[in-house]
């Protein structure tokens, strides 16, 4: 099979093709000729170069037909660099970085290490790649790509990492560089981690407006009320899907000895499971709770199944139109043939 570099979008007009043999029989019917006397008055050597290229003006009126049918089949290539957009949502994923992030219960018992090669084995190391396969797609998940997402991070404070974006290479950078909060910054300030995704989505025009908030501890910061955000999602309409990240009980963390070394030692768990169900319940969302790297990879996927847009898609794709090359060649050979007619291989009538 015969793949063609373009497309035609009225491939009916090839048939035209087929007018470049009564074009090669008219064209030929015109021959010249020349009554002699005598055949003593023709040159010796009958056959010159002129009559050896005679044919050349014929043919190239049957090109220029030939081309002629392609420019009007219409020949094009779709854009691939063009998007083909859809109406998405847009989703804020609000990430807790206190201390408390450093545990590494989510990577199981035999991932745990304070070695700082290889595969980082906190908490937050594993939300952030399960972050990056939500966004960008992975084994169980299609990616967002038709969304708007943004990222805020909070610990004593909350800050916005990355503008909601379509951009969302640029938004998985952001994610990567996340840090665990200074000493001076550490605490849990969820009702400043959930008012400030809440305004950074409150303005933005989406079909639907989703926030996922984790977190693994209890809220100890409360310059922001977590009431008065719950009730602003609320009134913008907001779904807060939160997710409380940790096992129960104890949770290995890499610490310092106090001799410049470190080792695992165990950390107490205590996640604010009634307020993370309380903001779910109160805006319309649900809550999580991630056990180990196989119940938060399974989260992900709940609410990537559970925010897919059912709009019908406006398609807007772009093509590049290749006719004019065509039709410029046509007349360029019929211009030729004719020069060629009129000129060094001219017909005497």
């Amino acid at each position: 099979m015969i793949h063609l570099p373009f497309e035609f979008a009225h491939p009916y007009f090839l048939l035209a093709a087929l007018a470049a043999l009564p074009a090669l029989y008219l064209s030929q019917r015109a021959a010249g000729r020349v009554v002699f006397s005598s055949l003593r008055a023709l040159p010796l050597h009958g056959e010159t170069w002129r009559t050896r290229i005679a044919w050349l003006p014929d043919a190239l009126i049957v090109l220029a037909v030939v081309a002629m049918a392609i420019a009007l089949a219409g020949p094009r290539q779709g854009d691939k660099g063009s998007r083909v957009r859809r109406e998405g949502i847009a989703i804020m994923m609000a990430v807790d970085v206190s201390g408390s992030m450093r545990a590494q219960d989510l990577a199981g018992k035999d991932g745990a290490t304070c070695s700082p090669d290889g595969r980082d084995p906190t908490r937050l190391g594993e939300v952030k790649r399960q972050f990056e396969r939500f966004v960008l797609g992975g084994p169980g998940l299609d990616g967002r790509p038709d969304d708007a997402i943004g990222l805020v991070a909070f610990a004593r404070y909350a800050d916005t990492r990355s503008p909601l974006t379509l951009d969302h290479p640029n938004l998985i950078a952001a994610a990567r560089s996340l840090d665990f909060a200074a000493p001076d910054e550490d605490g849990t300030a969820i009702g400043a981690g959930l008012e400030l995704a809440v305004q950074r989505l409150a303005d933005y025009k989406a079909h639907s407006k989703v926030i996922v908030l984790l977190t693994d501890g209890e809220s100890n910061v409360r310059d922001i009320d977590e009431d008065q955000a719950i009730q602003d999602a609320h009134d913008a309409g907001i779904k807060v899907y939160t997710i409380g990240a940790g096992t129960t009980g104890v949770a290995p963390i890499c610490a310092d000895r106090g001799d410049g070394r470190t080792q695992l030692m165990q950390m107490g768990v205590s996640i604010d499971e009634s307020l993370l169900r309380k903001i779910a319940d109160k805006t319309g969302g649900q809550y999580f709770r991630a056990t180990d790297q196989a119940s938060l990879s399974r989260i992900y996927a709940q609410i990537d199944k559970l925010n897919r847009t059912t709009i019908e898609e406006e398609r807007f794709l772009e093509y590049r139109q290749f006719y004019p090359y065509f039709l410029g060649t046509a007349l360029l050979l019929v211009a030729l043939a004719l020069l060629l007619r009129g000129g060094i291989l001219r017909r005497l009538p």
